[in-house]
């Protein structure tokens, strides 16, 4: 097994852009022979919605992946970038495969999520162009064309941003494959324990033979 390399010197100098909310983008997160590795590696989701990785059967890369972005490198860089105190935190992560119909509404993240990070391992391609499925960072509530920033969601980019009362985001109806990995650092207050509580229950459930 070949170790993942994620690029932390280009998440360390990559700015905080302000609009429409401050975030840090990093294409190539993980180089393109890296993310070709990791995808050929990826466990099969036909269904829709979120995953946590206990309930999926993942090789030793990928777990060692999942590992090393729930480690504390990436959290202390990213308190430092947005000037926060995570040392805390909890982390909760999640896996996609597939988005379907009712997926990529406007929305904006839980407040019991302090920070959000998508990492998108998907292949740039085709799928991509119609923008269909590409997370925009919107400007309000109301309309998912009135955005200030566009993340196509391939190529090992990855999406960093504080959640707030105007983190809005979403994207256009998009039905198919499209891998991402979502990370949150947690509150810890009652409502983030309980979403942790819900996630590890979620994992239980989706390892049971009937789930699939």
């Amino acid at each position: 097994m070949s170790r993942i390399s994620l690029d932390y010197d280009a998440f360390e100098s990559a700015p905080v852009a302000e609009k429409p909310f401050p975030h840090v983008v990093v294409p190539h997160f993980i180089s393109n022979d890296d993310l070709k590795a990791v995808v050929s590696d990826l466990p099969e989701m036909k269904s829709g919605g979120s995953f946590p990785p206990e309930a999926l059967k993942l090789t030793p890369r990928v777990s060692a992946m999942i590992a090393e972005l729930q480690g504390p490198k990436l959290k202390a860089l990213v308190a430092e970038k947005f000037g926060l105190d995570l040392a805390d935190a909890p982390t909760m992560l999640t896996m996609r495969g597939r988005t379907r119909e009712k997926d990529g509404r406007i929305h904006r993240d839980s407040e019991a999520k302090l920070v959000t990070i998508l990492l998108y391992l998907n292949p740039r391609g085709e799928d991509w162009a119609s923008r269909d499925g590409c997370l925009r960072l919107l400007n309000g509530p109301d309309d998912v064309e009135d955005f200030d920033v566009e993340v196509t969601p391939a190529e090992g980019t990855l999406l960093v941003f504080p959640n707030g009362p105007a983190t809005w985001h979403g994207h256009r109806q998009f039905v198919g494959t499209r891998y991402a990995v979502q990370l949150n650092y947690m509150a810890t207050g009652r409502k983030a324990r309980y979403e942790l509580r819900r996630h590890r229950l979620s994992a239980l459930l989706k390892r049971l033979p009937f789930s699939g």
